[in-house]
Formats: structure tokens, sequence, C-alpha cells
């Protein structure tokens, strides 16, 4: 098994002030095998999202009032479809079955666009806006705890499709054009933010490889990240929401 190209290598890594697992790269972290349980979670979870966000964006794309943002959808669908390949491709080469992977993961991301479906394509904008940011939120927050190799990787796929910027021009547009809209999608993104917290808290809480290493656990991993520092986390995660809430022109 190779490691991402050009991937700092552990003694480079601790150059830079991380410690424990983030320290090191794949081929010496993996050797925990609690940690690489770990690492496989969260892949298979993030690839399951990146499925189920362009499942979604292509569906959304169905709604769209014109050619052009029927286009736009479909182009950030195709980028979604792109980084679950990345992580299913990681996933193979660690020697993970793929879809065994996503399967424990598959339900619950599911339930949550069940949940939260949107009634319109201003809610569908919010909601790609609001929900996958804070999902991207999370997972960033988890990466700063990964091996070299894994983050790489893990920050790549979280990378921006364009549909912030997409979704606060238009959404703001239809405010300014009507402004009662906005009181209509801010209660919208309140229970996105709810339901969307409550599934990453889920996803921790329902792996126990995953909670252990995000609450500190054995062989180093995740040094010094304890309880505490996870309800700190989904404090950076709220303030992060309010600041796009205001980006939309929308009460947190």
């Amino acid at each position: 098994m190779s490691t991402e190209e050009n991937a700092p290598s552990s003694a480079e890594t601790a150059e830079t002030g991380a410690t424990g697992i983030a320290a090191q790269n794949w081929a010496d972290a993996s050797a925990s095998p609690q940690y690489r349980a770990a690492v496989v979670d969260l892949l298979g979870a993030l690839a399951y999202g990146e499925l189920a966000a362009f499942e979604r964006l292509a569906e959304d794309a169905k709604m769209a009032p014109t050619l052009a943002d029927k286009a736009e959808l479909a182009k950030m669908a195709s980028a979604e479809f792109h980084h679950f390949e990345r992580l299913r491709d990681r996933l193979t080469a660690i020697d993970a079955e793929p879809t065994a992977a996503m399967e424990p993961f598959a339900k619950g991301v599911d339930d949550f666009h069940r949940q939260t479906a949107p009634s319109d394509w201003l809610e569908g904008l919010v909601k790609a806006y609001v929900g996958d940011s804070i999902a991207s939120d999370f997972y960033r927050e988890v990466a700063s705890h990964l091996d070299s190799d894994t983050r790489a990787l893990v920050l790549g796929v979280l990378d921006d499709t364009g549909h912030g910027n997409f979704a606060v021009e238009k959404v703001r547009a239809a405010i300014e054009a009507d402004p009662r809209v906005g009181g209509r999608l801010a209660l919208w993104a309140r229970r996105l933010m709810g339901e969307a917290l409550s599934q990453a808290q889920r996803v921790v809480a329902e792996r126990d490889a995953l909670s252990t290493m995000l609450v500190g656990g054995v062989d180093g991993m995740a040094a010094g990240f304890d309880l505490a520092a996870v309800g700190e986390m989904f404090t950076r995660i709220t303030k992060a929401h309010t600041k796009r809430m205001a980006a939309l022109g929308l009460a947190a």
C-alpha cells in the first residue's frame, strides 16, 4: 500500500507541532488496529455522504428555474461524485471493501435527507449551503487529528464545489425580490442546523472506533482531544453556521 504522493513524512509533520497520530503518516499510524478501524469508518461515512450529495444535487436540479441553474447544479453533482470516487479508491487501496465501509452510515444519511427534503428550489440551495457546510466543518475538525496522508485526502474532498457562492447569490437575490422569503428560509435553516448536528453526533456515538479517536484513546490517538474539546468543537461549528446565515441574509 502506498501513501498519498507528496504527503509529508512523520518527521516533517512533527516539525509543525503536530502530536500523536497527527504527526504520523498512514504507514506508521495504521499499525494501530483501532486507528485503522476509525479511518475506515470515517472514509466510509464521507464516501456515502458524497454519494448521497451527488444524488441529491442531481434531483434538486429538476427544480431549477432556468437552464443555466440546472447546468450549474449538474456541475456540482459531478464534483461530488468525483469526491466519492477518490474516497472509494482510497478505501480499496487500504484493503477495505468500500460498500461494507459505507453500509453502517447509509441509513443515518438517508434518514437525514428524508427528514430535510426541500419543498422548493430555494430550500434546496439553503440545505446544500447550510447542511453540507455543517457536515464539512465537522469532518475538518476530525481531520486535524488524522495522519498526514488521510488528512490530505479528507481536506481535499471537502473542498467547496462552488455551491456556496452560488447559493448565497441566488438566496440573497430572492430575499431582495421578496423579503417575506427570508423568514421562511431562516426557519428552514435553523431546522437544518439541528438535524445536521444531531446526525454528526450520532455518527460519533454509534461507532466505537470513531468516538475513541475523538475523545482520546489508546496508542496516542487524538492526543489531548477530550470530551471538553468535543464540546468546543461543536461550539465552533455553531459559530460558523451563524456566519453563513449572515452571508445568506438570514437571521441565525
